[in-house]
């Protein structure tokens, strides 16, 4: 059964934003009083933030003041970094080739609606997207599964045998193994070839323009 539907990550494997959201989380821990390390930040980055507070915060904290911290991170961002954002090279062509071959486009990002939304001018290929997901459809955030899940709904009859994922790391991975998508993996968000081999990704590229260089011979045109 071939590939019908490509689903994309956004943070890290079409946006190079991954160094500035774990910048904008350690500020926004600073200030609530939790010293971080970025590179610590940066290894959970791929996860909502239902997922990556825990990882620095004693769980009654996050119970407690979750929904505050994030939403200072989340204005932090807007407000200092996402005028620093930038696509990786490749992307909107990308895209194009995948539609000329007839298959349909989806987005699943942990990311807030609005964000998704404004990535996609960022990136330039709101035209070409037939299905986004964000934080805003799913309970729980990468690596759970749910984000795939409502992606899978939203392309249905199409099943997730007629679908693979892209994404940078492996949390994108993990989650997508869970409603059985396979999964490309993409270097460019910063982890390293070996975890997105640990975890299954059946190809792995540099960036998009690499996939779009490798098209051919890649998972997408089988």
């Amino acid at each position: 059964m071939g590939v019908r539907a490509v689903i994309f990550d956004i943070d890290g494997t079409l946006l190079d934003s991954v160094d500035l959201h774990a910048r904008a989380w350690v500020e926004a821990f600073a200030h609530f009083g939790v010293t971080t390390a970025e590179a610590d930040v940066r290894r959970q980055i791929g996860k909502g933030g239902d997922q990556l507070m825990p990882v620095f915060l004693p769980e009654e904290r996050v119970a407690r003041e979750g929904e505050t911290i994030e939403a200072y991170r989340s204005d932090l961002f807007k407000r200092e970094y996402l005028s620093q954002v930038r696509p990786f090279p490749g992307v909107r062509a990308l895209f194009e080739r995948i539609r000329a071959d007839g298959r349909r486009l989806a987005l699943a990002s942990s990311g807030k609606r609005s964000e998704v939304e404004h990535y996609q001018e960022i990136l330039g290929i709101a035209d070409l997207v037939d299905v986004t997901t964000s934080a805003d459809d799913a309970d729980r955030s990468k690596p759970h599964p749910d984000i795939f899940a409502a992606v899978i709904e939203k392309l249905r009859p199409l099943g997730p045998r007629e679908m693979i994922a892209v994404g940078d790391t492996p949390y994108d991975a993990e989650a997508a193994a869970k409603v059985r998508l396979a999964t490309i993996g993409l270097l460019c968000g910063g982890f390293p070839e070996a975890d997105l081999s640990a975890v299954g990704c059946t190809a792995i590229y540099r960036d998009p323009q690499d996939l779009l260089d490798g098209y051919a011979s890649s998972p997408l045109a089988r």
